[in-house]
């Protein structure tokens, strides 16, 4: 009869900081583990403690500044955990990197998201978590179990208590946007929780170019774009001045992940049509250009990740965790 010891955690370099949070909600210990470098570049892991017979989770974000370098850290964890004699490894991925390269949609270029997933279940993973995937299809690129955690209800929530409670609002004096037509789902889901109108923009061709148009009113109403992904700001600053012009009063942004990359933070600040751009900290920024910037709010999902963990080690319904 084989033992079940409880949940050990252990985290990579990408987001410590969340990986810490994870293990205050579950009241457990982070476990030991040296994640470096050698002299020649390569990932050096060192497990500290005992695996054997545990349910194993690994917190690693494979987005962010150093990519690459993060998913080497996960395999290379993972394969030293399976060797362990752990009993199950979950790869708990807050930001899965390579999610936008899902499809074939030219000639001769990868499914980078598919080789990810393979490089992932070769390295001994037993199931896989992530937050808010790109595109959900990558679910079907893995053979192992895959949860992928969805970050609408913390969005309605944000916007009930930072907006329309302090402001006395009604759901008529908000409406949700959704910046391009593939994001549209995701707006909708917001939008009904919320009780309010949907609106959409399109990119359409005139004789000076692509330039977005807005399907829907938001005159007088406080606009609420929905990202998956927030990454050169470029997006959600075009549409919040489509936005401002067609009569909106404010702007919010609303992401599951805050990329932030190169010029992004200083594109935000010099867009004056933007009050609030909302992302959770499935990413981390090393350096405090992010954490300077007064108009980007950080949601913390550790505590949804830790109870999505404590469900899956207790064999609880993860579904039912978003419609509570």
């Amino acid at each position: 009869m084989m033992s079940n010891r409880g949940i050990k955690l252990f985290a990579g370099n990408s987001n410590l900081e969340l990986a810490r949070g994870i293990a205050r909600a579950l009241k457990v210990s982070l476990g030991q583990c040296q994640v470096t470098k050698f002299s020649n570049g390569e990932t050096a892991v060192t497990i500290g403690e005992s695996a054997r017979d545990y349910d194993v989770y690994i917190v690693q974000s494979t987005c962010g500044p150093a990519t690459n370098d993060y998913i080497m850290e996960l395999l290379i964890m993972s394969d030293a955990l399976r060797r362990a004699s752990a009993r199950r490894i979950t790869a708990v991925i807050p930001c899965f990197g390579y999610a936008r390269q899902d499809k074939k949609d030219k000639s001769r270029v990868p499914i980078s998201a598919k080789l990810i997933a393979n490089l992932i279940e070769t390295a001994g993973v037993d199931r896989v978590m992530s937050l808010d995937l790109h595109s959900s299809q990558i679910q079907g690129f893995f053979d192992v179990p895959m949860d992928n955690l969805m970050t609408e209800g913390a969005m309605v929530r944000w916007v009930k208590a930072e907006i329309l409670e302090p402001q006395g609002l009604t759901h008529q004096d908000i409406v949700v946007v959704s910046p391009d037509a593939s994001g549209a789902k995701r707006a909708k889901e917001v939008a009904d929780r919320l009780h309010c109108d949907l609106a959409i923009m399109m990119e359409r061709a005139d004789g000076q170019g692509e330039r977005l148009t807005l399907v829907g009113n938001v005159k007088g109403r406080i606009g609420i774009l929905i990202r998956d992904m927030v990454d050169t700001c470029l997006t959600i600053t075009r549409s919040a001045d489509v936005l401002v012009s067609n009569g909106a009063k404010e702007v919010y942004a609303l992401a599951s992940h805050g990329v932030f990359s190169g010029s992004s933070v200083d594109r935000l600040e010099a867009s004056g049509k933007i009050k609030k751009v909302i992302v959770t900290n499935s990413i981390a920024h090393p350096d405090d250009q992010v954490e300077r910037c007064d108009r980007i709010v950080m949601m913390d999902v550790a505590p949804m990740l830790a109870e999505a963990i404590r469900r899956t080690h207790e064999g609880e319904s993860i579904s039912s965790l978003f419609h509570d």
